[in-house]
């Protein structure tokens, strides 16, 4: 590894989560390599240079505000204000407009006289599970991933952020990555993303893998999650299941946590016939997994009961916790470094009632730290948790958003929530229930009040699911900085 490699894995963790002057990560135990790091950027730059980059970025930043979603990869480029799009990953449904999965883009410039309309779509090729998604680290192509197909669409938002453009469609992942498949989205790091995935091509169960593919579209690497046979060396085999779900990153002290949902033959069953399967609901994760980041090496498998889906890191300088929440036994989770600098895990409060089907499926930390937006699938209900002490979360409001609600999305201010509806094609309620929109709200500290709503069965665009923010208005490519030749 040249010395500029090193500088920049260094750098990476010593800076705040906020601050992403940070080089490509170093992986270890690389299977399948076939883009040399060296075409990722990789950073080769003297210690002076680095500083002066680094002193340059923050002067700028001191005199920009710099937003994004809440849940954001911290080594993302910012939005330089307000967002100004909301890019909604929706799922096609048959003998609905054209029948495809599609990006459809609304306005919510403020003062726009489109503000909270659509502006544009863009449709990919058929229905293959539109799920999640995410940005490069320069914020110039969105990566949308589908569930079912495996498939990930590469969509240009530089050129015209108002009108995203498909570029590159990935069509072999399960060939390329080793048997990885279920793609739940994409995480930004320097130069390229992480690829969280649900299962394997094997026997479509829940023993599945991280991908790392590179900013230009290009296969880097595979990490399997440890398993009681082969726990990579991780303390706690003995709870080693293998899930995964969600991906997230704490640069500043070199931590990536993962959690666990389902696989495929789970994801793509009718809910009903899944639920009174006794079989089926016995494979659901029950873990999480902290990693090394820049070993790409699993250090501990917590015991997680009840599928912990979505993971949302504190962003405070000193603040070394995450919140997770369990679909099936509707819990409030940290995850935190304790006295020692151990990391542990543990249940800090219920959410709702289980027994009444509360499924909470996501949420959203405020960028203070102090609230955490919970949506419950099962009763359509935005939960409001005061976590200003994050090992004593208390419920401080709710409001019932529809019949279903799945994604919400914050604005870094914490003045606006997007909230959408479809979970999964097959575990979306039926009939008068199966409400399907996108939903803005405005929150004063006391109360979520709507602004626009957006059905979109009568406009005929399909099941919206996960939200990103766009603008034309992007900070600073943070890996082209600390690329310095």
């Amino acid at each position: 590894m040249s010395s500029g490699r090193k500088l920049g894995d260094e750098a990476a963790s010593r800076l705040a989560s906020r601050v992403t002057l940070a080089t490509t990560a170093r992986p270890i135990n690389q299977t399948k390599m076939k883009t040399p790091l060296n075409h990722l950027h990789t950073a080769r730059f003297s210690p002076a240079i680095f500083c002066a980059a680094l002193v340059c970025t923050l002067v700028f930043s001191a005199n920009v505000l710099r937003a994004d979603e809440t849940c954001s990869s911290p080594y993302l480029a910012r939005i330089d204000g307000q967002e100004e799009f909301v890019y909604v990953w929706t799922l096609g449904v048959e003998g609905m407009g054209d029948g495809s999965d599609k990006v459809v883009t609304v306005d919510v410039k403020p003062g726009s006289p489109s503000y909270g309309k659509v502006i544009s779509s863009s449709s990919v090729d058929g229905r293959n599970e539109a799920h999640h998604g995410g940005f490069t680290d320069d914020r110039r192509q969105l990566w949308l991933a589908g569930l079912e197909s495996s498939r990930v669409f590469i969509f240009d938002v530089h050129t015209n952020p108002a009108k995203p453009k498909l570029s590159k469609t990935i069509d072999n992942f399960a060939e390329t990555t080793g048997g990885a498949v279920g793609p739940h989205g994409a995480y930004a790091l320097p130069g390229r993303v992480l690829i969280p995935c649900l299962s394997n091509a094997k026997d479509k169960g829940g023993k599945t893998a991280l991908v790392e593919y590179g900013n230009d579209g290009n296969y880097i690497t595979t990490h399997w999650l440890p398993t009681k046979e082969d726990a990579r060396g991780a303390s706690g085999a003995e709870f080693a299941d293998g899930y995964g779900y969600d991906a997230r990153i704490l640069p500043r002290k070199n931590a990536l946590l993962t959690s666990s949902f389902t696989g495929w033959n789970n994801y793509t069953m009718d809910f009903g016939k899944l639920t009174a399967d006794p079989e089926a609901m016995k494979h659901f994760g029950n873990t999480m997994v902290m990693w090394d980041f820049h070993a790409r090496q699993p250090k501990k498998v917590f015991e997680v009961p009840g599928a912990p889906l979505e993971i949302r890191w504190a962003w405070g300088d000193k603040h070394n916790y995450a919140f997770t929440a369990t679909a099936l036994t509707s819990k409030l989770w940290l995850v935190y470094a304790d006295d020692r600098g151990e990391w542990q895990a543990k249940e800090v409060a219920p959410i709702g009632e289980a027994k009444g089907g509360v499924l909470p499926v996501d949420i959203s930390i405020s960028a203070d730290d102090k609230t955490l937006f919970v949506d419950c699938f099962g009763d359509g209900k935005c939960r409001v948790f005061d976590v200003s002490d994050p090992q004593k979360p208390k419920q401080i409001y709710e409001k019932l958003i529809a019949k279903q609600v799945n994604m919400v999305s914050q604005s870094w201010d914490g003045k606006r929530l997007y909230f959408t509806s479809s979970l999964l094609a097959r575990w979306d309620k039926q009939g008068a229930d199966n409400e399907q929109f996108l939903r803005g709200y405005t929150w004063d500290g006391k109360e979520l009040k709507p602004a626009f709503d957006l059905d979109f069965t009568a406009l005929k665009l399909g099941r919206p699911h996960h939200m990103l923010f766009g603008s034309t208005k992007i900070g600073a490519n943070r890996t082209t900085l600390a690329s310095i030749p």
